[in-house]
């Protein structure tokens, strides 16, 4: 059973219901087997039909409450399971909101995407299936072994001691079919990220004369899969035929006991065939959790992942002060207040440091650094320098390992206040067009927006000729299984969604760097005076960029080297000046 699953809002109320309908299932068996085994010696005895129609009511009758309470036990559990798996869901997709994409691109588009829509799904048939199959292997068998232990302590110590035999086998093959599951999963994982990749690429792989070689790539990719799930199917299927083997062999020597006994007339036959119809259901809970073991294993392995996500340290952003001659004699501020932005807020980096690993290196170490207002902020430096983790620091995607952030006079931190990012809107290299209407993917940031604000977002980014080409205008379907755009027209999209949402923050970490030189150059003329009146923070390696900013930050091995205008920096000839001559950029 998963170690999380007693932690689920709900879930010990439905607990105490199965059980409870469990145990009545468990005394109608009883019953049942009991009022059958009467029926059947009674006319083996000759006894006419007539006479058994009584008994016979009784015996369906119990027939009836058992299939009944398996009926109300299969939909409670699929009821909680399925506001347990929209929550989870709801869950999973806020904290990749919140972590930001660092985490989706460490962990794998594609990885993530296939958990939040089929590993939800297993994760609900896994939730539908192990509850009523663990309240039953914990209550039918033990009172199944009392009742056959009342009416013949023979055939109850057979019982008792196969069960254990089948139980450590049943682990034995569950050890093994989770390393086998766990091999399957990851190459599934391989397979998914491959997928997703392969789409993404697909264009650039036909321009480049590669798309039929690497057709090879995905053969081998699921190929691994295909290998990975043949060995978990047989580690299943022998798991299975072991568990039917023993469980029949425990029944048969419990049937040839009571043969043996029967003849010597040491035994009546409705004993006898009581304990023969009791047996196979003291051992049917089990079996049912052996087959399902596998069935299920996929969808608890999946509920393990996305826990892990869910539970992964977000670590909220805390006040630890406040500055100014109110100081802490003030009435405490909300989120609203300490966050919100306006023309004189001022934000501070206070030794703000970060470290992935603890003994590894700082990917920022001792950041200070002061913005005011509305401004452009150009953020520069090679590959590695820090500038995307600097960004993230800035959008609230990441916490730092040490140091603080000063925030309208109040020291809090940390940025991963939802009230800060309701005041940012994010650009990357990639912007994600989901499957939608062109409107409806600008509205990503303000969804209530109006069909007129929209028009005006797309003629302010210099999306207007492109909407007047396309047949169903701001209508028209885009993203997956919809128009594809290129990587400027995605900027594009990208930024309409930033100038429609007012957020007075843009962060824009490399959103041109897979553009070609003419497509960055037109749409640096359209993004430029969208920037106005804004606070924005612009991370990138190419120079020309820096000419419109108010101030520059050059990044280094993860420090701030200097800091300036443009004019300034190029006067102190240190490392902005490096950096222009190292990518010799005719800039002055």
């Amino acid at each position: 059973m998963d170690k999380n699953l007693l932690g689920y809002k709900g879930v010990k109320p439905v607990f105490l219901i199965v059980g409870l309908l469990t145990l009545v299932q468990s005394m109608s068996i009883l019953l049942l087997a009991k009022w059958l085994a009467e029926v059947i010696s009674a006319l083996f005895a000759g006894e006419p039909l007539k006479e058994q129609w009584a008994t016979s009511l009784l015996f369906l009758l119990a027939f009836l409450v058992r299939h009944a309470c398996a009926m109300l036990m299969s939909r409670i559990s699929y009821r909680f399971a399925e506001a347990t798996g929209s929550n989870m869901r709801r869950e999973m997709m806020d904290k990749l909101f919140q972590l930001g994409p660092r985490m989706v691109g460490g962990r794998g588009t594609g990885d993530l995407v296939t958990l939040v829509l089929e590993g939800v799904t297993k994760f609900r048939t896994y939730l539908e299936a192990i509850i009523p199959r663990m309240v039953g292997m914990s209550i039918t068998p033990i009172l199944v072994l009392i009742y056959i232990y009342k009416m013949d302590t023979a055939s109850g110590i057979i019982l008792t001691i196969t069960m254990p035999i089948i139980i450590v086998f049943m682990i034995l093959i569950g050890m093994t079919a989770r390393k086998q599951m766990d091999r399957q999963l990851k190459s599934y994982r391989t397979l998914s990220n491959h997928f997703v990749d392969s789409l993404r690429g697909l264009e650039t792989l036909k321009f480049l004369g590669r798309s039929r070689s690497h057709s090879t790539s995905i053969a081998t990719v699921s190929d691994r899969y295909r290998s990975a799930t043949m060995r978990t199917l047989r580690v299943a299927f022998l798991s299975s035929f072991a568990l039917d083997f023993f469980t029949m062999l425990s029944v048969a020597s419990v049937a040839v006991s009571l043969g043996l006994r029967l003849v010597n007339d040491q035994m009546t036959l409705v004993t006898g065939l009581t304990i023969l119809i009791l047996a196979p259901e003291y051992f049917l809970p089990v079996r049912l959790v052996g087959s399902d073991f596998h069935a299920t294993l996929d969808g608890k392995e999946a509920a393990e992942a996305m826990k892990s996500i869910i539970d992964q340290d977000e670590v909220k952003a805390e006040v630890v002060g406040s500055n100014g001659d109110q100081a802490l004699k003030s009435a405490p501020k909300t989120s609203e207040e300490i966050f919100t932005w306006h023309e004189k807020s001022v934000l501070t980096l206070n030794d703000v440091s970060v470290k992935y690993e603890e003994a590894g290196l700082s990917s920022l170490e001792a950041v200070n650094l002061q913005f005011k207002g509305a401004s452009k902020i150009g953020i520069i430096g090679e590959s590695g320098a820090g500038k995307s983790t600097l960004v993230d620091i800035l959008g609230g995607f990441l916490h730092p390992t040490s140091g603080s952030i000063t925030v309208n006079g109040t020291t809090v931190s940390a940025l991963t206040d939802e009230a800060w990012r309701k005041q940012t809107s994010y650009i990357p290299q990639r912007p994600y067009i989901f499957s939608g209407t062109l409107a409806d993917n600008i509205r990503f940031y303000y969804p209530e927006a109006s069909m007129e604000a929209v028009a005006a977002a797309v003629k302010a980014t210099g999306l207007s000729e492109l909407v007047a080409t396309l047949p169903n205008g701001l209508d028209e379907m885009i993203g997956g299984g919809g128009r594809s755009f290129s990587g400027g027209q995605e900027q594009r999209v990208a930024l309409a969604r930033a100038l429609l949402s007012s957020r007075p923050i843009m962060l824009l970490d490399e959103p041109t760097a897979h553009l070609d030189i003419e497509t960055e150059y037109e749409l640096k003329e359209t993004m430029v005076p969208l920037f106005e009146g804004k606070l924005v923070f612009l991370a990138t390696h190419r120079l020309h960029w820096m000419l419109d900013m108010d101030v520059i930050v050059v990044m280094k091995q993860g420090q701030v080297a200097e800091i300036g205008t443009h004019q300034e920096l190029l006067a102190r000839k240190g490392a902005y000046y490096e950096l222009i001559g190292s990518q010799l950029e005719g800039i002055h």
